[in-house]
């Protein structure tokens, strides 16, 4: 059975999602920040039941890597990733005018119920010059809290609709010449101690999963400072890899343990998602966030517990 959970809402700041316990699983900020970073809502600090972080944010050698956040870092000629952008043939260059942002628009919902907490908001997703290019409606869930079993869950789902006349071309550093660079939409950055953690999925370990298919992804990292691991589990809903807006468009995954610990479930890694205008992009995640550094059965037992 889940535990309670409680919500709070810090106006113009952030929400903060806690547990029975008192620790705060989740802030989820959506107060603008430097234009450079490519300023949208992301979660930082992400923790354990047991209250340990496992999230990076603002790392010295990447400043927009911000806990979990959805990002774009090749849309259209724009990048709303942050920082540097990708030119083929001449690496990462400074270009302030092609950073964007997405910027948070209101909340249409929030509750706490049944064991756990829902909250629903409305995004805008801009160029540099402040143009509308895209409406976001991002739900976030936190769910099956146990503290048996040393675990939480969180569901984020995210319904991107193009409002611009024409369309919207999501793609990567990979898609734009650099090889195993795939990373876009939902992105994870670990704490700097998470370096050289363990990398899982159904069928294979290790980071020459990179670019490679799974129905799940986990990583396991020891803390600094508290004694013990922590293991996250990143699961794509069915439905991602399905027809619909942008075509069937099976995802990949974005993982690295050095120099940093990153994941992220991509939508285009190795191909651009083309999104014509007035059509939606719908995907759907879920995160596992667990004490312990869990094996593949516990973790495929989990997963298989957390029905869609």
């Amino acid at each position: 059975m889940s535990e309670a959970v409680g919500l709070v809402h810090r106006h113009g700041d952030h929400l903060s999602v806690t547990a029975g316990s008192g620790v705060e699983l989740l802030r989820y900020v959506y107060r603008a920040e430097d234009a450079w970073e490519a300023p949208k809502p992301y979660i930082h600090p992400l923790r354990t039941l047991s209250g340990q972080v496992v999230t990076g944010y603002r790392p010295n050698d990447h400043r927009w890597h911000k806990g979990l956040q959805m990002t774009a870092s090749h849309l259209s000629g724009a990048n709303l990733w942050g920082g540097n952008s990708y030119v083929h043939g001449e690496g990462y260059l400074a270009l302030p005018e092609r950073v964007g942002s997405m910027a948070h628009a209101g909340f249409d919902e929030m509750s706490v119920r049944d064991g756990g907490v829902r909250f629903s908001e409305l995004l805008t997703w801009h160029p540099h010059g402040g143009g509308l290019w895209a409406e976001e409606t991002r739900r976030v869930e936190v769910h099956d809290v146990d503290a048996a079993a040393g675990s939480w869950a969180l569901t984020w789902s995210s319904a991107v609709t193009n409002r611009r006349e024409e369309p919207l071309r999501f793609g990567s550093p990979t898609t734009h010449g650099r090889p195993a660079a795939g990373y876009t939409g939902l992105f994870w950055r670990g704490p700097r101690a998470f370096r050289d953690g363990r990398i899982i999925t159904p069928d294979a370990e290790g980071p020459e999963v990179m670019g490679q298919q799974a129905p799940w992804l986990a990583y396991s990292g020891e803390h600094d400072e508290a004694d013990g691991h922590a293991t996250l589990v990143f699961v794509h809903s069915p439905g991602n890899d399905h027809s619909g807006a942008g075509g069937a468009h099976p995802a990949h995954w974005f993982v690295r343990n050095s120099p940093f610990a990153a994941v992220a479930p991509s939508f285009a890694f190795h191909e651009e998602l083309v999104l014509d205008p007035g059509a939606t992009l719908t995907r759907s995640y879920r995160v596992l966030v667990a004490d312990g550094a869990w094996d593949r059965d516990r973790i495929a037992s989990a997963v298989g517990a957390l029905a869609w």
